[in-house]
């Protein structure tokens, strides 16, 4: 995929209409990504979700799990292992209590979305298996809202295991779309004895498939993605293991990637997505 990537003739008469009659923004909702990482014989693999078609934000699309911050994630009483809720705000730039949402929904959207759980009994421990009648009705009762996070681990004597997360990347939709998120997205290991669960209500299918292998299938135009998805997933392919996406992780100083449109001379608009 081109950084300067050529879009519909039409997309861009929307998008200059959009700056030609002066509207205003819609404020970006905080979001959360998580790029769920295994192992592979050819390289870390990376877990999929294609959204359904009928999906009003990135239908036919193939995404990781992940979703928008909601009131439930800013509970001060969620059980906490890893970094410091300070520590969290320094490396993703924001304020203690957005930092701690952003952590909160990125485990809660994992789990809501594949049936993995970052979360242990102790700061050193994680659980080994979410599977069965009483994890999934405590998937169904959180994803339905019946139940916040900081309820489910305190129901069964966990806490989150924020050192799991590394943060990968910070993309802001363009100014120009109706729905707009603030995503934080961040890599984390599938955590052993757990396996992932075609869960989802927002999904059609899922999948873990190599990173390069996912890269080469939207190129060759088998696989939607939306750009964020796409150069998230080229940037883990470029290592050869899991383990060594979480170690360059750690020294990432991730830039605010904001896509703009850009108009070549002859006419063609691009959507210029460059980091």
């Amino acid at each position: 995929m081109d950084p300067l990537r050529a879009i519909p003739a039409e997309l861009a008469a929307s998008v200059q209409a959009f700056f030609d009659e002066g509207r205003e923004p819609v404020t970006p909702r905080d979001a959360s990504s998580v790029i769920l990482l295994r192992e592979g014989g050819a390289g870390p693999e990376v877990y999929l979700l294609r959204r359904h078609t009928g999906m009003a934000f990135a239908g036919g699309f193939c995404v990781f799990p992940g979703g928008g911050v909601d009131p439930r994630d800013f509970d001060a009483e969620v059980g906490w292992a890893g970094p410091s809720v300070a520590a969290w705000a320094a490396a993703l730039r924001c304020e203690e209590e957005v930092a701690r949402a952003l952590v909160c929904a990125a485990i809660r959207e994992t789990f809501e979305e594949s049936g993995v759980l970052f979360a242990g009994p102790t700061a050193d421990s994680v659980v080994s298996d979410t599977t069965g009648a009483e994890w999934e009705a405590d998937r169904k009762a959180l994803e339905a809202r019946e139940l916040s996070l900081t309820e489910l681990l305190a129901g069964r004597g966990l806490v989150l295991r924020s050192d799991l997360l590394r943060f990968w990347a910070h993309w802001i939709t363009p100014e120009w779309e109706p729905r707009r998120f603030d995503t934080r997205f961040f890599v984390a290991v599938l955590p052993a004895g757990q396996t992932t669960r075609d869960v989802s209500t927002e999904s059609d299918q899922v999948t873990w498939l190599p990173a390069a292998a996912a890269v080469a299938a939207v190129d060759a135009e088998e696989l939607a993605m939306l750009p964020p998805t796409y150069l998230n997933t080229s940037d883990v392919a470029v290592h050869p293991t899991a383990a060594a996406v979480l170690a360059a992780a750690t020294d990432r100083l991730p830039q605010v990637v904001r896509p703009q449109l850009v108009v070549d001379p002859d006419g063609t608009a691009r959507l210029h997505v460059g980091r």
